[in-house]
């Protein structure tokens, strides 16, 4: 199979199933870099932070970010189509769908179904992003695995995040900083 075709086809299956926003694509970008060996899982994590700082839908940005990685840019944009092709099928799909059941009990359980599903899908990565950027693989026990300056800007920057509301940019920025200054 082409890898051109392959992205696509990849691409296609996340825009389909990443139900719920940007979040829920990465565990199949997780996932794509256990499958295929495009890119290593903190190679993956790296991308999740630039597709996060850039401008733009952050699946979007994956796709293109791996497209790149893996066929140039061809392949950017073939991933790219990939991933916005079928939201867009399921849009169009769902709007007509819900003019006529709106109001059908069977419907609106269905979406109070998808919330916690989706919020535990995202929490998963969370903490899988937790153990690759705040804990090392040595020692043995779990004080011992800890990046203690990692660990520090992650609860002060949450500690941040949740009093003020800023702007994720700001954040993100702070970080950046912090990480060349202290040399994560």
């Amino acid at each position: 199979m082409s890898i051109y075709l392959l992205l696509f086809w990849e691409f296609f299956k996340i825009g389909m199933f990443a139900v719920g926003g940007a979040m829920s694509a990465l565990p199949f970008i997780y996932d794509l870099a256990e499958k295929y060996n495009w890119y290593s899982v903190a190679d993956a994590t790296n991308m999740i932070a630039i597709s996060e700082s850039t401008p733009g839908p952050i699946t979007i940005n994956l796709a293109s970010y791996v497209g790149y990685t893996v066929g140039g840019f061809p392949g950017s944009l073939i991933a790219s189509l990939g991933v916005t092709l079928p939201p867009l099928i399921l849009t169009v799909c769902i709007c007509k769908f819900l003019q006529k059941y709106r109001k059908n009990p069977v419907v609106e359980d269905a979406f109070y179904g998808l919330r916690p599903a989706i919020a535990g899908m995202i929490a998963a990565i969370g903490l899988e992003l937790i153990d690759i950027s705040v804990l090392t693989n040595a020692g043995a026990t779990v004080f011992e695995r800890i990046s203690w300056p990692s660990a520090l800007l992650f609860a002060g920057l949450l500690a941040v995040i949740l009093k003020f509301k800023k702007h994720p940019v700001l954040y993100i920025a702070v970080a950046a900083g912090l990480g060349i200054v202290f040399k994560f």
